[in-house]
């Protein structure tokens, strides 16, 4: 089956020594980015890794590590030593749902990487074109029950958020949805414009543009709260469905790692987010800065770990590997 695109950014870093006490290796840290350079994510791991250089005291070098869905760069940290010379930087889609779909999972989340952090949070939308006129999400549902030969919407690749959310509104609408896989966000947002498709399922950031331009419109923010970035937007919750659905960054270390290390880690990449030209060129892509600790970020896997395996699991999709 298809196995592009998990959303996601990579950040590897450095550090400390091993479990015994070893002091880290001086020098080079790299910052394994999983996916190809330019996206959100990989503005994430350039920004903190600028930032933490000079707290940290190392060298620090992005590294673009690209495919199987982003399997190629979580494996590189999996695998290395435990000595501070990468960190892992990488969407908690990717780290919870990887290992649900996967017939035979590369990757143990709690067993082969400790948390440090969580970073920063973005958001998804339903998004319609010109040819659905419709004022608002409770108005879309009565249009799709009266056009069940237009239920199709497209998702920027199988097996991620979008894809389970679309999963997840078709038991609750009772409306049968064709769900239309695509290669990223601009195509789907291309093909709503064109009128070739009834809705789309996309980031919030990835449907600004088009939604501001009038070109399509975002009827529904996957986010608790409506998103800053789209205030007049109301979220799904407030639209009658009961789905929230953020995609966020965590940072993890590999398994082993010296737990305090891991503290100043997480402490540093937390301080970094503060700073106001950190910020301002975060929230300007779509990316709302967090910062916490390992406790944290281990809060957050599980809450979506438990929240997404029904619904994956009811789908019966598999990636073979």
């Amino acid at each position: 089956m298809d196995r592009r695109k998990f959303m996601a950014g990579c950040l590897g870093l450095p550090l400390l020594g091993q479990a015994g006490g070893v002091e880290a290796q001086a020098g080079l840290t790299k910052i394994i980015f999983p996916f190809a350079a330019g996206a959100g994510g990989d503005t994430l791991c350039r920004l903190i890794a600028q930032e933490m250089a000079p707290v940290l005291q190392r060298t620090i070098v992005v590294e673009n590590r690209t495919g199987g869905d982003g399997l190629i760069g979580i494996k590189a940290v999996k695998g290395a030593s435990p000595d501070g010379s990468m960190v892992l930087v990488t969407t908690g889609p990717t780290m919870y749902l990887l290992p649900m779909v996967e017939t035979a999972p590369s990757f143990d989340t709690a067993k082969d990487f400790m948390p440090v952090s969580l970073l920063a949070r973005f958001e998804f939308a339903v998004v319609v074109g010109p040819a659905v006129d419709v004022a608002d999400f409770k108005s879309f549902v009565a249009w799709l029950k009266a056009h069940p030969d237009k239920t199709s919407f497209g998702v920027p690749s199988n097996g991620t958020i979008p894809h389970f959310m679309g999963s997840r509104l078709e038991k609750d609408l009772g409306i049968p949805l064709t769900r239309v896989p695509y290669r990223g966000s601009a195509p789907i947002l291309n093909d709503l414009v064109g009128g070739h498709l009834s809705f789309g399922i996309v980031t919030l950031a990835d449907a600004l543009p088009q939604h501001r331009a009038k070109g399509v419109k975002i009827i529904a923010a996957s986010s608790a709260e409506r998103s800053p970035f789209a205030p007049e937007v109301p979220t799904l919750k407030e639209s009658g469905i009961d789905l929230v659905a953020d995609g966020w960054y965590g940072m993890w270390l590999p398994a082993g790692s010296p737990p305090d290390f891991a503290g100043k880690l997480g402490a540093a990449a937390s301080a970094a987010l503060t700073r106001p030209e950190v910020k301002e060129k975060l929230t300007a892509i779509g990316l709302i800065p967090v910062g916490s600790n390992a406790e944290g970020l281990s809060k957050e896997l599980a809450a979506n770990t438990a929240f997404w395996q029904p619904i994956v699991t009811a789908t019966g999709y598999k990636i073979e590997n």
